[in-house]
């Protein structure tokens, strides 16, 4: 028996035989190409572009018939991969320089733009390195009469293992017989990871050696709950994680009776739960999980994928679809949230030293008006399809609000102009994420309608701790003193001027401090919509007066080690999380 800690990407339990996807490289021959025939190994590798094309098509109607016009559009980023002129342009001119077979060429040419984007050192990008290497391996395939094996078919269920999973691989998996997905590589915000999410696939990634000591047929636990992986586990274990299964299911079934009921505390204090989603088809979970709406829609998953930026029309269809599906359920869109970790393969490179602290966010858009414009144009057109409310992330202070209102409105008279109709009275809002902003919170809260309080950053930014980097990980505490402190701020200044607060960051979705955001006076709760059931059987546990005694004793405490042994002590002995961490 073998235990294993890594990344818990997507909760529940899983145990299972091992199915071991190996999309092994194969061995590549090397050999030199006369001058009068480079023009023969072109062809070559534009007649397996054309079948690698057609065999992407195939996966993509596939994917439209099980998993939605979204998932499929990951295919279709592909598909602009393969048939990009400046591609091609690269392959031909380095044959020529190499003057060696075009596997040869293509290999290196791979190896070349993988070695730049991990130069980086951009999360974002390094997913990127995932669609490139789909891409050229399908190449190869065909270059070198290589079938592979679609997880599309398998007919039995399993527990996925792999070193990686190519986007591809992840949109078309028959996830019915997926049960548990266990991975050497990868991270909470890898496609897998949204994907195991989406469809409530327990998954634990970053595991580094899962594919060293797993074969197919071996029995296999996986714990999204906690990150851990059992490999081969002994009888005890086994008898003990049947039994945690067993319990998470009857702990499901039972939370899935709170659907229909209201989080609403003991004495009376209404709760609202949204969730957090990705990609449009994740709509389908809202009401699953008894969602009160979305409090955050990640428009950026648009820009992320390679290929052309989204059109007007396609963020359009897009933005109507998860509207129309919510019925008159609120939906916040926060505008487009790129740079730092988040680097678009169509958006200016910007090569900074300090991406964290650079040109992101909503002051990329003040830059780039036109993508900005386009945006908004697409928002505002579909605001008649639903409840829309348009979030801007990372205001450091009122100048940047301002000047985002500013091309808000001349967005407004442009439609207006035209006859386009949209909605009138949309709340507009802000992300608290940076410390300037929850500082000046007083000041902001006079221009936005409502504040969501993005954890992610502030808690970064407040503590100066990468939160990407594993040496300082330690340090990356949502119970730290300061970042309670200017929390608590935020909500203050918000409710002096009668403004609802939410927050849409990770810490929203931890059982573990459900108390402590009551207690401050959190008004919205958004998370993974998997995350809302627990926090709601809590809410629903206690009175607002409850929270509002542990955060009085949690804030005369001098330190984050303190404050986090009291309350994980606290939600132990009151709720037993230590079986339904999430």
């Amino acid at each position: 028996m073998k235990e294993l800690a890594g990344i818990s990407a997507s909760p529940g339990i899983a145990i299972g035989k091992v199915f071991v996807h190996v999309d092994e490289a194969p061995v590549i021959p090397r050999y030199p190409i006369d001058t009068r025939r480079l023009p023969d190994e072109m062809s070559r590798f534009r007649a397996a572009v054309e079948k690698a094309t057609a065999e992407i098509h195939r996966l993509k109607e596939h994917a439209t018939d099980i998993d939605g016009a979204e998932q499929a559009a990951f295919l279709e980023s592909h598909v602009l991969m393969l048939n990009d002129p400046e591609f091609a342009l690269t392959i031909e001119t380095k044959l020529h320089e190499q003057r060696t077979n075009v596997e040869w060429v293509l290999i290196n040419a791979r190896q070349e733009m993988v070695e730049k984007m991990n130069a980086l050192d951009d999360e974002y990008l390094r997913e990127r390195i995932a669609d490139i290497q789909d891409v050229s391996r399908r190449i190869l395939n065909h270059l070198l009469y290589r079938e592979k094996t679609s997880l599309a078919d398998l007919t039995e269920e399993i527990v996925l293992v792999a070193h990686d999973l190519l986007p591809s691989d992840a949109i078309v998996m028959n996830k019915r017989m997926v049960k548990g997905i266990a991975m050497d590589a990868g991270g909470r915000t890898s496609h897998t990871a949204i994907l195991a999410r989406a469809f409530e696939i327990p998954a634990v990634l970053g595991l580094s050696e899962v594919t060293r000591l797993a074969r197919v047929g071996d029995t296999i636990i996986v714990d999204g709950n906690r990150g851990h992986v059992i490999h081969e586990p002994d009888a005890a274990a086994t008898k003990r994680y049947v039994r945690v299964q067993r319990e998470w299911r009857k702990h499901e079934v039972q939370l899935m009776g709170l659907n229909d009921l209201p989080a609403e505390t003991r004495d009376g204090k209404l709760i609202t739960l949204n969730a957090n989603i990705e990609i449009p088809d994740e709509v389908e979970s809202i009401a699953t999980h008894g969602a009160d709406g979305i409090g955050l829609y990640r428009s950026e998953f648009l820009f992320l994928r390679p290929g052309n930026l989204p059109t007007e029309e396609e963020q359009y269809r897009a933005y109507s679809y998860v509207l129309e599906n919510i019925g008159d359920k609120p939906v916040t869109i926060r505008t487009l949230d790129i740079g730092g970790d988040k680097v678009s393969p169509d958006l200016e490179a910007l090569g900074e030293k300090n991406p964290i602290l650079g040109w992101r966010a909503i002051r990329y858009c003040l830059s780039h008006v036109d993508i900005f414009k386009t945006q908004l144009r697409a928002l505002l057109r579909a605001s008649v399809h639903g409840a829309l409310r348009i979030m801007f992330p990372m205001i450091s202070g009122v100048e940047e609000l301002e000047r985002a209102y500013e091309v808000l409105e001349q967005v407004r008279s442009q439609l207006s102009a035209e006859g386009v109709p949209y909605a009138r009275d949309i709340p507009v809002g802000i992300m608290i994420e940076v410390p300037s902003a929850a500082m000046t919170s007083d000041i902001l809260a006079k221009r936005a309608d409502f504040f969501s309080i993005g954890t992610n950053d502030l808690i970064q930014y407040t503590i100066a701790v990468d939160r990407g980097n594993e040496n300082i990980a330690y340090l990356y505490e949502p119970c730290h003193p300061a970042v309670l402190r200017l929390i608590q701020l935020v909500i203050r200044n918000a409710h002096d001027v009668g403004i609802p607060v939410g927050m849409c960051g990770e810490m929203a979705g931890d059982p573990n401090v459900t108390m402590i955001l009551l207690g401050l006076g959190l008004d919205e709760f958004s998370m993974s919509a998997a995350s809302i059931p627990e926090v709601k059987r809590i809410i629903r546990s206690v009175s607002l007066s409850e929270g509002e005694d542990v955060v009085g004793i949690a804030m005369e405490m001098k330190s984050y080690t303190e404050i986090d042994a009291y309350i994980r002590e606290y939600m132990q002995r009151r709720f037993g999380t230590e079986v339904f961490a999430s």
